[in-house]
């Protein structure tokens, strides 16, 4: 994530000044309030946790994100090229006489024995 890499240079900036306003301190010879270890990030314990605002907030991103990749995949399939041409009527009305003639010979054949 982005957001993420900008935190850690932050923080590496953030030591770095840190360490120099050590060094300016020692060799002045005062300390103030504002030390490096005031000044650095506390450190977390235990379990971290988000809250509810957070979690819709990342659930509705991830939402808008799928239905962004959905609108983008939902287009039409192409039309299939080559295949078989329609069959004119005259040859359906032929296949189906012919087909009609068989399931006649078969009733019949059935019938007889």
């Amino acid at each position: 994530m982005e957001t993420a890499k900008i935190l850690e240079e932050l923080r590496e900036k953030l030591n770095r000044i840190n360490q120099a306003i050590s060094t300016f301190e020692s060799l002045d010879g005062t300390v103030t309030a504002t030390a490096p270890a005031a000044i650095a990030a506390p450190k977390r314990g235990g379990r971290r946790r988000m809250s509810a605002a957070g979690r819709k907030r990342i659930s509705e991103a991830a939402k808008a994100r799928w239905a962004a990749r959905r609108k983008q995949t939902a287009k039409p399939a192409p039309k299939k090229t080559g295949g078989r041409k329609p069959m004119s009527a005259a040859t359906k009305k032929r296949l189906s006489l012919l087909a009609k003639r068989r399931w006649a010979a078969r009733k019949k054949t059935a019938k007889a024995s």
